[in-house]
């Protein structure tokens, strides 16, 4: 076994300051790589980026998923720190990652979705992530890893379905960085509904995780 280093987008809107970024668009959040992300610490600092943080700080009042804050720092007129301290309504994926021994080495937002990169020492339990966002309805793509488990292979516990709406998805560029095609594009070469593709894809991504990330020796449940 060896340690994977996994690029993943999620996408919820109880996610921490997903509210406060819908309200203001110009903002830019990234997390404070130095301060760590122990979801124990009980604040959490991130860079932000604003054309005006009297209407960041408005969205960060009437955010369900944050509780106090405070604005540490200003770098420059349109740039700061700030800490958080998260509420109860907020789903937060760092203690999933931590309860695996890893980390969030970064987090920033794209839009309404979120750009994590989790360092985690046992390859296996990337897949506890997929069971958190299934469980609790988060929208998850996987972008990069380390390692790819090839379409082509014979045991790697894909449906024809799964495997075929894969493959239409990376020939059509829906997995680049940005996307050349949208699910519902993907959606229409499959000849189903956007809904029961996204589906096939995130069964489909799980299945690979698994079978790529797991060795021979190794049982999933």
């Amino acid at each position: 076994m060896s340690d994977i280093t996994a690029v993943v987008q999620v996408e919820h809107p109880d996610i921490v300051l997903t509210q406060t970024v819908a309200h203001d668009r110009s903002a830019k959040v990234a997390s404070v790589s130095e301060a760590g992300t122990d979801p124990t610490s009980g604040k959490f600092f991130y860079h932000i980026e604003s054309d005006d943080f009297a209407r960041f700080e408005d969205g960060l009042r009437n955010d369900p998923t944050i509780g106090e804050f405070e604005r540490v720092t200003e770098t420059n007129e349109e740039r700061a720190i700030y800490s958080f301290e998260y509420t109860p309504e907020a789903k937060v994926l760092s203690p999933i990652i931590s309860a695996a021994n890893g980390v969030i080495l970064d987090m920033e937002n794209e839009g309404s979705a979120w750009i994590l990169t989790v360092w985690i020492p046992e390859r296996t339990e990337l897949v506890q992530l997929w069971d958190y966002a299934g469980q609790h309805a988060i929208d998850i793509d996987l972008l990069r890893v380390n390692e790819y488990a090839s379409l082509e292979k014979t045991d790697d516990g894909l449906t024809d379905s799964q495997r075929n709406a894969l493959r239409v998805a990376l020939e059509t560029g829906y997995f680049e960085e940005p996307r050349n095609a949208t699910l519902s594009e993907v959606a229409a070469d499959l000849d189903i509904s956007p809904p029961a593709a996204s589906g096939l894809l995130r069964r489909g991504i799980k299945r690979l995780i698994v079978s790529s990330l797991v060795d021979d020796s190794d049982s999933v449940g």
